[in-house]
C-alpha cells in the first residue's frame, strides 16, 4: 500500500527525449484535511439547492413534508459517507468508487462505471453546471444571456447548432479551470478552498437573513395531513427524495482525489463524514429559511426559490446578493467536479483498462495531464452542444445503480480481504450501509418503473463500452500470453 505522507521523488524538467515520455510518477499530496471538508462541500453545494424546493413543494401536500425529505434525504448521504470512508481509508488512492468497484468486482464492472463517467456522468455533469454559471453570468451581463445567438453552426439536413453568448461563457470557464488544473494543482486547490468559504458564507446568509429581515413565519402542518394519505403522497415524496439527492450528489467523488491528500487514510474518512454533516445542516436551515421567507402557496413550483425568498426579504439588493452567491456556487462545484473527474481517468489507465497516456502525470507540473485535457474537451462539448439532460436521463439508472455496488462492496471485501488493513471501520456495520444501499436500491427500482425506457438505453450504453474494454484490456493480455517465451 502506498504511504501517501511521504513526499514523492522530485522530478527534474523534461528535456529531450524525455518530452515526449513523460515521468509515470504518483501525484503529489497537497490537499489537507481542512481542504478535504472544503471538497466535500465544495462538490454536493451547486445550483441545487437553490432551485428545486419550490418544485418539489408543488407536489407536496404539506411544508413539513418537504423538510422532512431534506432530512431523510441526508440521512442516506451520511449513511453512505459513513460506507464509503471505510473504502477511501482502505485504498487511498486516485481512484475512489473507481477502485473500490475494481477490488470488490473486478476489472469489467470497474471499466463500466469509468467507460459511463466519461460518457455522460461526470463529464456531463461539469457541462451542465458551466452552463448554469454562464446563465447566472447573464444576469449581471445580460450580452452573455441565452437568447444571443452569436453563430450557427450548419449541420447537413438540420437546422444548425445556435453558439449563445452563454455557452461562450461556459467553454471559457471550462477552458480556463481545466488550464488551472493542468499546470498547478496545489493552485487549484487554493483556488476550491476560497470559493467553498465564499460559497458557505453566501449560502449560511439566507437563514440569518429569515431571522433578522423577515417577520414571515411558516404555516406548519402535519407532515402528511389526513386526508391526503395513500400511494399518491408516497409517489410524490420518492420523486422529491430523487430531487434531494441530485442536490445532495457529489459527496461521493472526493475519494477519486485520495491519492492527493495528505494523510488520506485518516483525514479523508474525517473530511467525508464531517464535510456531509456541514452540508445537511446548511440545506435544512435554507430550507427553513425559503418557509421563513415565503408562503408556502407562493413557493409551489417556484424554480429560483433561493433569488425569490432572497428578494422577498431583502429588496432587489437580496436578490442580487444570492445571485451572485449562485455564480460563485456553480463555479466551485465545476472546478471541484474538473479535479475529480480527471482522476478516474487517471485511475483507468494505471489498471490497464484506458490508453496508458491517461495515467501519465507531467514531469514538470506533477498533475495527469492527458487525463485533464480529455476531461476539459468533452465538457465543453457537452457544454455547446446543450444535450446534457437527456443523455444525463438516460444514464441516470446505471449512476445509481452503480452507487449501489459501491455500498455494496464494504461487505465484497471484508469477506475477500478480511486482512486488509482498515484504519476507519464504518460506524453502525452492517446497518449502516444496508441503509444506504437499500435507499439507493428503491431508487433504482422507481427509475426502472418510472422511466423504464430511460434505463434501458443507459444499460444499453453503459454495455456499449464492452468493445473499448476488449480493445484496451482483453486483447493486449491475451497477445502477451501467446507471445512465445524466449528466455
Amino acid at each position: 500500500m502506498i504511504n501517501t505522507t511521504t513526499t514523492p521523488p522530485i522530478v527534474s524538467p523534461p528535456t529531450g527525449q524525455e518530452i515526449a515520455t513523460f515521468s509515470q510518477v504518483d501525484l503529489k499530496p497537497h490537499i489537507g484535511p481542512f481542504s478535504v471538508v472544503l471538497l466535500v462541500i465544495g462538490n454536493a453545494i451547486g445550483s441545487g439547492i437553490f432551485l428545486i424546493s419550490g418544485v418539489m413543494l408543488g407536489h407536496m401536500p404539506s411544508a413539513s413534508l418537504l423538510i422532512l425529505a431534506w432530512i431523510i434525504g441526508g440521512a442516506l448521504v451520511l449513511a453512505g459517507a459513513l460506507t464509503y470512508a471505510e473504502l477511501g481509508a482502505m485504498f487511498p488512492h486516485s481512484g475512489g468508487l473507481y477502485l473500490f468497484l475494481h477490488e470488490a468486482y473486478g476489472p469489467l464492472v470497474a471499466f463500466f462505471f469509468g467507460w459511463a463517467s466519461l460518457l455522460v456522468i461526470l463529464t456531463g455533469q461539469i457541462g451542465a453546471i458551466a452552463i448554469g454559471f454562464s446563465e447566472y453570468f447573464s444576469y449581471f451581463f445580460p450580452f452573455f444571456s441565452s437568447n444571443n445567438i452569436l453563430f450557427v453552426v450548419p449541420f447537413v439536413g438540420h437546422s444548425g447548432l445556435a453558439f449563445t453568448a452563454n455557452k461562450l461563457i461556459a467553454v471559457l470557464a471550462i477552458a480556463l479551470l481545466g488550464a488551472l488544473n493542468y499546470v498547478d494543482a496545489q493552485k487549484s486547490n487554493h483556488l476550491n478552498v476560497v470559493l467553498t468559504v465564499v460559497k458557505i458564507a453566501g449560502i449560511s446568509a439566507l437563514p440569518a437573513m429569515a431571522l433578522f429581515f423577515t417577520r414571515a413565519h411558516p404555516q406548519w402542518h402535519p407532515v402528511v395531513p389526513l386526508h391526503m394519505t395513500g400511494p399518491a403522497t408516497l409517489t410524490a415524496f420518492g420523486v422529491a427524495m430523487i430531487a434531494v439527492l441530485w442536490a445532495y450528489d457529489g459527496w461521493q467523488y472526493v475519494p477519486f482525489a485520495a491519492g492527493e491528500m495528505v494523510d488520506a487514510q485518516k483525514n479523508l474518512p474525517r473530511g467525508l463524514i464531517l464535510g456531509v454533516a456541514i452540508v445537511i445542516a446548511i440545506f435544512v436551515n435554507v430550507n427553513l429559511a425559503y418557509l421563513y421567507a415565503l408562503p408556502a402557496q407562493q413557493m409551489r413550483g417556484l424554480l429560483r426559490v433561493g433569488e425569490a425568498s432572497a428578494t422577498a426579504m431583502m429588496g432587489i439588493n437580496g436578490g442580487r446578493f444570492i445571485s451572485a452567491a449562485v455564480l460563485t456556487s456553480a463555479f466551485g462545484c465545476c472546478r471541484a467536479m474538473m479535479l475529480v473527474c480527471t482522476r478516474v481517468f487517471f485511475a483507468m489507465a494505471r489498471k490497464g483498462v484506458f490508453p496508458k497516456t491517461f495515467g501519465r502525470v507531467h514531469a514538470r507540473y506533477g498533475t495527469p495531464y492527458a487525463a485533464i485535457v480529455l476531461t476539459t474537451i468533452w465538457a465543453i462539448l457537452y457544454a455547446v452542444s446543450g444535450s446534457y439532460e437527456q443523455l444525463f436521463t438516460y444514464v441516470m439508472f446505471g449512476g445509481l445503480l452503480f452507487a449501489v455496488l459501491g455500498g455494496a462492496a464494504v461487505f465484497f471485501l471484508r469477506h475477500r480481504l478480511p486482512e486488509q488493513a482498515r484504519p476507519y471501520r464504518v460506524w453502525g456495520y452492517p446497518l449502516v450501509p444496508c441503509i444506504f444501499i437499500g435507499g439507493s436500491c428503491l431508487l433504482v427500482v422507481n427509475t426502472l418503473v418510472e422511466k423504464p425506457i430511460e434505463s434501458f438505453v443507459g444499460l444499453a450504453l453503459i454495455f456499449a463500452g464492452l468493445p473499448a474494454y476488449w480493445y484496451w484490456h482483453v486483447a493486449p493480455q491475451t497477445q502477451k500470453r501467446s507471445l512465445p517465451d524466449i528466455s
